[in-house]
């Protein structure tokens, strides 16, 4: 729908705007402003192709007639108090939903994070419920290959920083054992994405994970994987702004760490739930995924973190996450398998495939180990079809600018991946002011 004209004036008369020449072949949203036969001229609304005249039902108005509008019309909408907009999105986001999912995605700070020792006293209850379920010893036999840079410490660290993962439920859920099912879930996924897979080994096969801190054949200065095309488009990279070398060169966003996060959109996601909602800092640095407590920490964000129509892995496992008939008729529910589909979609057809069937077997082995009976739950996902947007899953959690007529200067939530999230504290004052160009006070 058409904005109204008067809501896209605003502030026109208080800034300079050097307008670049009308192109026929390029697409203008709403108060963009293009020079075209010596005059300035502003986009009414989204626009491709009309060439920019004085037509009062035309797309295009003279510049300076949009500021004589802006000064004259007094009964312009006005951009909302920061107090006003923050009560807006209380009033979107006070439901039993979004306060189920915060304390699911709540975080420690990282100063105290990097307090977390094996052994200390200090820990949080949530590390020593894992340090009593999975001490040192059991640690280093689990993960007898592994990279160095993936230490017991780091992994203590990686479950401190989100304390719901091993906590205590109130409602009478059992969370030893909860934690047994989320660490052997958690195990199998990390054999599979970062295992040595070398059947010639004396080491079995699942208990060859976390070899690769890095992509293979992937380092900062060599040739290739990138992963940064995406970088040199200027409206995506305005979104997940990509840092640079010295030498201009974009950064690499390769696989890095236990999940092997790849790409600058899931290092900036990734990013802000570490550092208060500042994505540049994994952007500008994204080996700190590996050189750092981060590189186990981006596999127990990746587990708490839902992804609509996804469900978290944590909800799925611990039950809080309830499958509608949707999900039901896709074959998808608590137990292991979905979270297969999950992290990497590896179902359907008919038959298990291989990396499917890598996660299953490695599993059995890690659940026997540490003692949950998985004897009743379903761990083939060969029938189960995508998570879809009639899912019980298909969560609204992410700040858009509002589109629709009357609501200027507002946010709208969506199912769809913005940089705003609406999970995070600040986002939707973010998303306000960079969408309709103030700053609230």
């Amino acid at each position: 729908m058409r904005k109204p004209f008067s809501a896209l004036l605003l502030g026109l008369a208080c800034q300079a705007v050097f307008a670049a020449p009308w192109n026929a072949g390029a697409a203008y949203q709403a108060g963009q402003q293009v020079q075209w036969q010596g005059q300035d001229w502003q986009a009414k609304w989204r626009t491709r192709a009309e060439t920019p005249a004085a037509n009062p039902r035309g797309s295009w108005t003279p510049v300076a007639a949009a500021k004589a509008a802006a000064q004259a019309e007094p009964g312009q909408p006005q951009p909302p108090t920061l107090q006003q907009a923050l009560q807006y999105e209380a009033a979107l986001t006070d439901t039993a939903f979004f306060r189920n999912v915060k304390a699911s995605i709540r975080t420690l700070p990282n100063a105290q994070v990097e307090q977390v020792a094996p052994g200390s006293a200090a820990n949080p209850l949530n590390v020593r419920r894992v340090e009593r379920l999975l001490p040192a010893a059991k640690w280093e036999y689990y993960f007898s290959r592994r990279d160095a840079s993936y230490s017991y410490q780091r992994f203590l660290q990686a479950i401190a920083k989100f304390p719901a993962i091993c906590d205590d439920y109130s409602d009478g859920r059992d969370g030893d054992a909860i934690c047994r099912h989320s660490l052997a879930t958690m195990f199998a996924h990390f054999a599979q994405e970062t295992g040595d897979h070398n059947r010639s080994d004396t080491v079995p096969e699942w208990r060859q994970g976390l070899k690769y801190l890095r992509e293979m054949g992937c380092d900062e200065t060599g040739p290739g994987c990138g992963y940064n095309t995406e970088c040199a488009d200027p409206v995506f990279n305005k979104v997940w702004t990509c840092g640079k070398n010295a030498d201009g060169s974009w950064k690499k966003y390769f696989g890095r760490g236990a999940k092997q996060l790849s790409y600058n959109y899931n290092y900036g996601p990734f990013s802000q739930a570490m550092y208060n909602g500042d994505q540049s800092v994994l952007l500008k640095n994204p080996d700190l995924v590996a050189s750092t407590w981060l590189n186990l920490t981006s596999a127990t964000f990746f587990f708490v973190f839902p992804q609509p129509p996804k469900p978290s892995m944590l909800h799925v496992l611990d039950g809080t996450w309830v499958p509608n008939a949707a999900d039901k008729a896709a074959g998808a529910g608590n137990n292991f398998a979905t979270t297969i589909q999950i992290i990497n979609a590896e179902c359907g057809g008919g038959t298990e495939r291989q990396a499917a069937q890598n996660r299953i077997d490695y599993y059995r082995q890690f659940a026997k180990d540490l003692g949950w009976d998985y004897g009743n739950e379903q761990l083939s996902c060969a029938n189960m079809q995508r998570f879809s947007a009639a899912s019980s899953a298909a969560y609204n959690i992410y700040w858009e600018k509002d589109w629709k007529w009357g609501n200027d200067y507002k946010c709208q939530l969506v199912n769809y991946q913005t940089p705003y999230s609406a999970l995070q504290a600040g986002n939707y004052q973010r998303c306000v002011e960079d969408n309709w160009n103030v700053k609230l006070k």
